[in-house]
């Protein structure tokens, strides 16, 4: 079949009616309370719709004001509105009517010809907003124990806890061994790897808990206090500190809110005195003398944050915690919180939102561009724009759509969930919804501010979902190039594998540079620098051109300049697109987009393939 007649049978599409919460549709990115600020539409040329009204809902009563026209280019209708900033989070959206004078409403879910409620709408916030450099950060997850050993570390006696492996021993993904094995990953044998990271093109480090623990991931906390001695005490910390702060990067921590481990000194005076300070820091039953542990899982006993004594000791204080960190010698740049979803909660109590507020305070009083980002594993919604978490890692509203429309082979690989089933393959339809619900429901600042991620220390490896370095370099297309914060656990950019959380926290193969994958290191280089290097994708808006089984294309704009990209898993039709002006292709070697005659372009059929244009 010539090429002519396999373009002829793709079908015309083009972007619809369209506003999101980024710059070109709401110019004022940080609204004071009781400011007027105006949102803007864009709407097609040849669009059926004759007068656009926005809805907001000051003090929770529903307003209409009229839009008008701002301009017109040669493809959209710019309609303008202003809305009253008049709480901390309001709502609105926009009624388009038609020549028939029907109507759709558009919200943040997208366009709908039937009435819909508000939990959907778009979102102003007022709220002191995230730190300015989390929205340039590209972030590199590291898990200590396997990312590079120092010459220090062979000098160092392994704890009675562990189990003693070799660099090449194999990961226990599943058992009573898997929290045990111990490979000797330091501090200062991260520092030492910095270069790669460079090469790589990241900006910020991550690191999981570095704290002294009785296990390799150290989320069962023994101390707050100092750095754990196997990873080089405080001075490792203050070494790498200076030494990501030297190329101008960030380093963040990882802190426990929801739990210690049972050998935390607060714990062990909670247990060995029932007249002990430390009694109320926890839950424990007043008949039985049991204590409340995370999930039931005894070795970590869950903190309870109706007690002052712990709000104070954890981050009040000024000799707290949570300050002690963000301070010189160390200088954190903030913190991720672990299990920020249980925090707080337990039957009754439900100070979750109280506890996400007063640490971002303190956070924000110890350094004014400090970070607090949330782990929550499945909806997360109902927990940001609440002046409390920064953003989420985003598992359920980018991690799990992915993993499902790129899933390959037949084998069971569970999700960070633990579903049954696990991951179920699903076509992009299903996907595009899956992002769009999740993104509705919070503020346009908390969505691009959360953590999209392929994969982490508690999940499969994106190789394993995916079977392939094809499939695997259309995921880190996505990673880089939709809204959010993207996030890379250390040893992705090689093409290592891992079919659950444990069994995903492989030593990096430094020794053997003929096992790592050539071809996706190269991928992910090119694709972090493309997203370093063009402003659409670090703070461009979201809009949809396309979507079938097996594709999805879309949009990212600022008012200065935009890109195009297009996903495919699989090859398929051709797709005509209107409205789009000419754009040289950046990544992926396919042609440059020129406008037919009719004014569409014609986007490739192969696939598996990521391609992007510039307009």
């Amino acid at each position: 079949m010539s090429p002519r007649r396999t373009a002829a049978l793709g079908r015309t599409v083009s972007p619809g009616p369209h506003h999101d919460g980024s710059a070109a549709y709401v110019p004022e990115q940080e609204p004071a309370l009781g400011q007027t600020v105006p949102v803007f539409v864009r709407v097609p040329a040849g669009a059926d719709v004759r007068s656009v009204h926005v809805r907001s809902t000051p003090d929770g009563e529903p307003r209409f004001a009229e839009a008008t026209v701002d301009r017109r280019t040669g493809s959209d209708v710019w309609w303008r509105a202003d809305v009253e900033v008049r709480n901390p989070v309001g709502n609105y959206r926009f009624l388009l009517t038609d020549a028939r004078g029907d109507y759709r409403w558009l919200t943040a879910a997208g366009l709908a010809d039937h009435d819909v409620p508000d939990h959907g709408d778009f979102k102003l916030v007022t709220h002191a907003p995230p730190p300015a450099w989390a929205r340039d950060a590209v972030i590199y997850q590291i898990f200590p124990d396997r990312f590079a050993r120092s010459a220090a570390a062979d000098g160092r006696t392994a704890p009675d806890w562990a189990v003693p492996c070799d660099w090449d021993t194999p990961v226990i993904g599943r058992g009573p061994q898997t929290p045990r094995q111990f490979y000797g990953g330091d501090l200062d044998g991260i520092a030492e790897r910095l270069d790669h990271l460079d090469r790589l093109g990241v900006n910020t480090v991550y690191l999981t808990p570095i704290f002294p623990a009785r296990s390799n991931h150290r989320y069962d906390a023994a101390s707050f206090d100092t750095v754990d001695p196997l990873l080089g005490g405080d001075a490792a910390l203050a070494r790498l500190a200076d030494a990501v702060h030297a190329r101008g990067w960030r380093l963040l921590g990882d802190i426990t809110s929801n739990h210690t481990g049972d050998a935390h000194h607060w714990f062990t005076a909670a247990v060995s005195d029932v007249t002990a300070p430390e009694r109320e820091l926890y839950y424990f039953d007043a008949v039985t003398g049991d204590y409340e542990s995370w999930n039931g899982v005894r070795s970590l006993p869950k903190l309870n944050w109706g007690s002052a004594e712990l709000r104070r000791r954890f981050a009040i204080a000024e000799d707290s915690l949570l300050r002690r960190w963000l301070r010189p010698p160390y200088s954190l740049d903030g913190w991720r919180v672990d299990v920020a979803n249980m925090t707080g909660r337990r039957g009754a109590d439900a100070y979750t939102h109280e506890v996400a507020r007063l640490l971002r305070e303190v956070v924000a009083e110890t350094r004014a561009d400090g970070l607090v980002l949330a782990e929550h594993g499945h909806d997360h919604t109902g927990d940001l724009d609440r002046d409390g978490w920064h953003g989420t890692m985003n598992y359920v509203g980018f991690t799990d759509p992915v993993w499902s429309w790129l899933r390959h082979g037949d084998e069971p690989v569970p999700n960070f969930l633990g579903t049954p089933g696990g991951v179920r393959r699903r076509d992009a339809h299903a996907v595009r919804a899956t992002l769009d619900t999740y993104r509705s429901l919070v503020s346009w600042r908390s969505y691009v501010h959360s953590w999209q991620l392929l994969g982490s220390h508690d999940s499969a490896r994106i190789r394993t979902v995916v079977g392939d370095a094809a499939r695997q370099e259309v995921a880190a297309g996505l990673l880089a190039t939709m809204p959010g914060t993207p996030v890379i656990f250390a040893g992705d950019e090689l093409g290592l594998t891992g079919a659950n959380g444990e069994g995903s926290r492989t030593p990096m193969p430094w020794h053997r540079p003929d096992s790592w994958d050539a071809g996706t290191l190269a991928a992910y280089r090119r694709l972090i620098a493309l997203r370093r290097a063009e402003p659409a994708l670090r703070h461009g808006g979201l809009r949809w051109v396309h979507v079938d089984g097996d594709t999805l294309v879309f949009l990212r704009e600022t008012p200065t300049g935009g890109v195009l990209v297009l996903a495919r898993r699989a090859a398929g039709t051709p797709v005509r697109v209107a409205g789009l002006p000419a754009g040289e292709n950046v990544y992926g070697g396919a042609p440059a987009l020129r406008p037919a005659a009719d004014g569409t372009v014609t986007l490739p059929a192969d696939g598996p393939t990521f391609q992007l244009w510039r307009l």
